[in-house]
């Protein structure tokens, strides 16, 4: 059995013209919004509430641990992008590169990453909603707010708000890629402003003593909060998915990964030390769903903390947009390739998208959102996508080795060393995640190689090849 049999880069890029083909809308600009409506939501809005539990106000750290790691990876990706202009991400990269067997199970973990993403973040989006509309003296009933046994001393039975709003994503997928940008972009500019203000006013409430002691919890608490947040960064990823409908993808879609992280990263770290500045790290447990507003609260800005809410779900509807919009392209050349049935690589005639495989994974994202408490969620979403990190990193090094001279519009500066520290530390990161989450993922991998043995390696498209 040929494992680890690889698809050329020519050809990979010969099969994305054949057959049913996206349509190529987005450009540098679009592609940065992109980025940053995947990476500006979850990590400023919910994930600096939980990481400020594990690390006090030295979570600002911590950002900048997760922030280092992601730019070594992105470095990769941005050589990746430029040489292989094709949807799938870190699926396809592997694929060129370490083989179908690496290609597969990358593919199955970004999978695991992306839809436990949507419904992570559709958590995150149900608790602001209902802090907004709580101010307007709206109460929803308890049993409709939260998954079972999120709170405690409330009787949960599901999060419909999760639920719904991720239906409506899905139906603005379903419907071209056009439509989902002109929105994405309008909502990106929207939400980057509210954090500017929020900066802004935010600053002139902060009392340095409550960052002392600013490192309550020791190194490991802020080695925890990186490996809690690094999920906060997935956004350039998803730029990677959107190769075959960008205009030019060898030259924008590297643009895009890094001026994109560039700006979030900065972002993070700011607000990460304003909010922890105003509020006292202890006073986010049970409000770690809405920390943003929270802060906004303590300072006395209630008028302000509302617009915080409306950014917030802003922020997060677009981070569930684009990482909705990475999962059905992933599978979508998943499927090309004949690791998954060709259902999923089908195309609208109309609107030119996936629009069965968008509406199946949409509402497998809104029901997890609904009866999955949201701490379950993030450290498996973090697996994955650091998993999916270690690979394309070792994946440029294989490619510089056995393809020097292949032509590329960007190139990673400081080969192999700048791919093995990300390594590392993505090893690292891993590391500090708990047992529980490292047993979930591996009956994830054992369910992938299940599916590889008994499916896709006797579909592949490769199957004929030596």
């Amino acid at each position: 059995m040929n494992l680890f049999r690889k698809k050329s880069i020519s050809e990979l890029i010969r099969t994305s013209q054949r057959g049913q083909t996206l349509k190529r809308e987005l450009g540098v600009l679009d592609l940065v919004l992109l980025g940053i409506g995947a990476t500006i939501g979850t990590g400023i809005f919910v994930l600096t509430g939980t990481g400020a539990l594990k690390a006090g106000p030295s979570l600002m750290i911590s950002f900048v641990i997760a922030g280092l790691t992601v730019a070594l990876t992105a470095l990769s990706y941005a050589e990746f992008a430029s040489t292989v202009p094709v949807s799938g991400s870190a699926y396809t990269y592997s694929y060129a590169t370490l083989g179908e067997l690496i290609a597969w199970m990358i593919g199955w973990n970004l999978i695991l990453e992306y839809l436990l993403a949507v419904s992570l973040v559709s958590a995150g989006w149900s608790g602001y909603l209902q802090s907004l509309i709580a101010g307007m003296g709206i109460h929803l009933p308890d049993v409709i707010t939260a998954a079972p046994g999120s709170t405690s001393g409330q009787t949960t039975l599901f999060n419909l708000p999760a639920f719904l709003i991720v239906l409506l994503i899905t139906f603005l997928l379903s419907r071209g890629i056009k439509e989902s940008k002109r929105v994405n972009n309008l909502m990106v500019l929207l939400k980057v402003g509210i954090i500017l203000l929020f900066i802004v006013i935010g600053i002139w409430y902060v009392k340095p003593s409550n960052w002392t002691p600013f490192v309550p919890f020791g190194s490991s608490g802020i080695f925890a909060a990186a490996a809690m947040v690094f999920s906060a960064f997935l956004g350039f990823d998803a730029i990677t998915t959107a190769s075959e409908e960008a205009r030019n993808p060898r030259r924008d879609v590297p643009r895009g990964i890094l001026f994109s992280l560039l700006i979030c990263t900065l972002l993070y770290m700011i607000v990460a030390a304003v909010m922890t500045g105003i509020v006292p790290y202890r006073e986010f447990a049970g409000n770690e769903d809405h920390p943003v507003s929270l802060a906004l609260q303590i300072a006395g800005q209630n008028w302000f903390a509302g617009f915080v809410d409306l950014g917030a779900l802003l922020g997060m509807t677009t981070v569930m947009l684009v990482l909705l919009y990475g999962l059905t392209r992933i599978t979508f050349s998943m499927s090309r390739d004949g690791m998954l049935p060709q259902w999923f690589a089908s195309v609208h005639p109309k609107y030119r998208t996936p629009f069965g495989t968008t509406w199946m994974f949409g509402l497998v994202a809104g029901v997890t959102g609904g009866v999955v408490p949201l701490t379950q969620i993030a450290e498996l979403v973090n697996m994955g996508t650091l998993s999916a990190f270690i690979t394309i990193s070792l994946g440029i090094i294989v490619l510089r080795v056995k393809q020097p001279d292949l032509p590329r519009a960007f190139r990673c500066p400081g080969v192999p060393v700048v791919p093995l520290l990300a390594i590392l530390f993505c090893g690292f990161l891993i590391m500090q995640l708990s047992s529980v989450t490292w047993f979930a993922f591996a009956i994830w991998l054992l369910a992938g190689l299940t599916i590889y043995f008994a499916y896709s390696h006797k579909h592949s498209a490769l199957r004929g090849e030596k």
